[in-house]
């Protein structure tokens, strides 16, 4: 077997230096005697670990490539920084084993293990997994480790013993050298013995046990080996071997050698045969064309006893150390003896240095040379190792994330026009638009229609209309990225406009007051404030100061709000929240007294009801703008535009529809009633309603004074009074009629009257 690793690695090496950006001459600094040992299992376990009570600190300082040894404690890189290996520990062997033995339903099994590093601390991990699954071990045997120990014999006849003694263990769990297998299954067999062994990675898959003569009597074997690798080209080296040449080669002339001594003997027997020969000199002697016939006739022997996770963690292993000294070589030359100093594969450090990204932290230790590294905060980076402190972002253009190696730029954000938000507020304000010049359409067509002159006439209605399509207008200045002007333009602009409409609007709700309020008093104040043009100049007139005080003085402007921490929001500043403030409450002043109005004038004629609509219209807007408030002042990022965009949406589209949905829902459904006789038959149906109240309110004050006298019960006297009433009815409606015609004439064309 030994002789088998040695070709193994021998061919690994020609495999690993025939790549094409190696040469042998690349390797100058690397092939100085014992930097650097490839071994297997128990020679490195004997080098790593002191015969002492665990030193802290290895024997060997040299670099250390196994591929074989799996004992956990080589994995404790403080005591062994150089070791390294292509197999996985002993942890991860005996916690397979111990979840095979669990999931079978086994809980009382023994164990026997070779007393060294390897079975000893096998041993110890898995009887800590055992106890963590609740398995119980029946008992434990511990053989000489080598085979020259004269007590091995009666060790093994012993442990045999135990074994039958302990009747009800039928799992056994193997941790030993093949040769201690061996000789302990060819005893159990004479014992008739028959168990389920669980073997270890060292002997499952060892084809000298297969050799044992009734070897299936002792039971049944359930092993864990490597993962093997593609054996093919190692197989091809193997059947070209003889072609290689031998004399400068002492493992392949030994081999050689070996097969051309057994030549004649069988094959059952050739096994035997190499064995007692390799263990003294080689007397045989011949020519080398009979030695190169015999090797390539015989060497099926060397393929019959390869172990392919054996091979596979040896090509690793060389594998891992040829790519290391590749990639060092293109760093540093190679060729050069000193290239390669000691201290580049030793670490003596009380701390491991601290990797970009972090920074040191100092302990409580006296050196400064101990301390521990810590990651780099949010918005720090360190770009460097073992950097004492992490350095600090500009917070107002870049970020970092925890354990930043760099810097990141901020990026940008804004309402976009992309955005999807923005794409469906831009297609309801378009949509508006539509909505606005389709009832511009439809009233110009239906000019001379009492419903479009019960509306204040078609000036009246455009002026409205171009209100609303300049608040639709303002909507898109609150989208895409902010600029002085658009940041200006779209606060004045809205209110303005707004302001304008609810003028307009607020003229509508004093006049349908004065066409239909029947107390004296109230007309009488009524005609004295309702002059319609200068109240709607004087109105609109001061928001246009307030806004131009607020541009003069303390203009909005865009502003870069970078407390974010990844992203800076471009936004538009509104200068002045005072301003601002007294731009919209002003608004609100003016619905209020419209909204207050309309409310008294809600109870119309049902063709006349605009004021029931005029006072929802308001309230629409009241609860659209009392709820912005709270949202706007809490609501932060690329998204507060579009809050303002759709509070202005609501209240627009509330006005809108109240104020001429019903007007063309009448124009276009309902055209039977929207005649002058309809109209007129309506308001004088609802007029002497409210006459006939008045004058009945009248008639009871002048009989208290003189004009009727008490009449009696006669029914003479009873259609007296009654004529009396009718009388004052008409008088009273006649002077309703002169009143409101007098009023309204002063400040519309004739033209209009015949709609009141």
């Amino acid at each position: 077997m030994a002789l088998l690793i040695i070709l193994i690695t021998c061919f690994v090496i020609i495999l690993a230096t025939s790549h094409p950006c190696q040469t042998p001459d690349d390797f100058v600094a690397a092939t100085s005697p014992g930097h650097i040992i490839i071994g297997g299992l128990f020679a490195i376990h004997e080098k790593m670990l002191s015969s002492e009570d665990y030193p802290r600190r290895p024997q060997i300082q040299k670099c250390v490539v196994s591929y074989e040894s799996t004992a956990e404690i080589l994995s404790d890189k403080i005591r062994f920084p150089s070791f390294l290996r292509t197999v996985p520990s002993d942890f991860y062997q005996t916690k397979a084993m111990v979840h095979l033995i669990q999931k079978s339903g086994w809980n009382w099994i023994g164990i026997i293990t070779t007393d060294d590093d390897y079975g000893r601390l096998a041993l110890n991990a898995f009887a800590i997994q055992t106890a963590e699954k609740n398995v119980c071990i029946a008992f434990k045997e511990v053989l000489p480790a080598f085979f020259s120990d004269n007590t091995i014999d009666i060790r093994i006849n012993q442990t045999l013993e135990k074994i039958m003694a302990e009747a009800q263990v039928n799992v056994i769990v193997v941790f030993l050298r093949q040769f201690h297998v061996f000789n302990l299954f060819n005893k159990a067999i004479e014992r008739n013995i028959n168990k389920i062994w669980i073997a270890s990675d060292n002997w499952s898959t060892a084809t000298k046990i297969t050799t044992i003569p009734n070897v299936k009597k002792i039971g049944k074997v359930v092993g864990f080996a490597f993962k093997r690798g593609n054996m093919s080209s190692f197989h091809s080296f193997l059947q070209n071997l003889h072609m290689f040449p031998s004399d400068n080669n002492k493992p392949l002339h030994e081999c050689a050698m070996l097969l051309s001594a057994c030549a004649y003997v069988k094959d059952s027997d050739l096994s035997q045969c190499i064995f007692n020969h390799s263990q003294g000199t080689l007397p045989y002697k011949a020519n080398k064309e009979i030695i190169k016939k015999n090797f390539f006739l015989r060497n099926d022997f060397l393929w019959d006893y390869t172990e392919p996770g054996l091979i596979h963690s040896i090509q690793l292993a060389v594998f891992a150390l040829g790519y290391a000294i590749r990639d060092l070589c293109q760093a540093q030359d190679c060729q050069n003896p000193n290239a390669f100093q000691p201290w580049e594969q030793i670490q003596s450090k009380c701390s491991p240095e601290c990797s970009p990204g972090q920074m040191k932290k100092t302990t409580r230790s006296q050196h400064i040379c101990c301390y521990e590294c810590v990651n780099c905060p949010e918005n720090h980076y360190s770009n460097q190792t073992d950097m004492d402190h992490c350095l600090l972002c500009n917070n107002e253009t870049h970020w970092a994330p925890v354990r930043s190696t760099t810097c990141f730029e901020k990026e940008v954000e804004y309402l976009n026009w992309n955005d999807s938000l923005a794409i469906l507020l831009l297609a309801l304000s378009l949509l508006g638009i539509i909505f606005v010049l389709a009832i511009g359409i439809i009233f110009t067509r239906n000019l001379n229609t009492p419903v479009v002159k019960s509306s204040g006439g078609l000036m009246v209605c455009y002026v409205i209309l171009l209100c609303h399509f300049l608040n639709f207008i303002s909507t898109g200045f609150f989208v895409g990225e902010p600029q002085d002007f658009t940041c200006k333009t779209r606060q004045t602009l809205f209110g303005v406009s707004f302001t304008l409409c609810i003028s307009c609007i607020l003229m509508k709700s004093l006049k349908i007051l004065l066409a239909f309020s029947f107390d004296p008093k109230l007309q009488n104040f009524l005609k004295c404030l309702y002059k319609p043009i200068p109240i709607i100049f004087t109105c609109t007139g001061i928001q246009v100061v307030i806004c131009t005080l607020w541009l003069t003085f303390a203009a909005p402007a865009v502003e870069e709000n970078v407390s974010l921490p990844r992203v800076i929001i471009l936004e538009c500043e509104e200068g002045s929240i005072l301003a601002f403030g007294t731009m919209l409450g002003y608004i609100a002043i003016l619905a209020f007294v419209c909204f207050i109005c309309a409310f008294k004038g809600r109870k119309l004629p049902e063709n006349y009801n605009e004021a029931k609509f005029i006072t929802f219209g308001m309230l629409i807007y009241f609860i659209a703008w009392i709820t912005f408030i709270p949202i706007y002042a809490t609501t932060f990022g690329k998204y507060l535009p579009a809050v303002e965009i759709i509070v202005i949406l609501i209240s627009n589209y509330g006005i809108l529809c109240c104020t001429f949905f019903p007007k063309c829902y009448v124009i276009i459904c309902k055209q039977e009633t929207n005649t002058k006789s309809a109209f007129l038959k309506t308001i004088y149906s609802y007029s002497s309603h409210s006459v006939d109240g008045l004058a009945m309110s009248h008639a009871s004050l002048d009989s208290l004074n003189s004009n009727i006298t008490v009449a009696n019960p006669s029914s003479s006297g009873k259609s007296a009074t009654w004529q009396k009433g009718k009388d004052l009815q008409a008088q009273a409606f006649a002077h309703l009629c002169r009143v409101n015609t007098t009023s309204i004439s002063k400040s519309f064309p004739r033209k209009r009257i015949s709609s009141i």
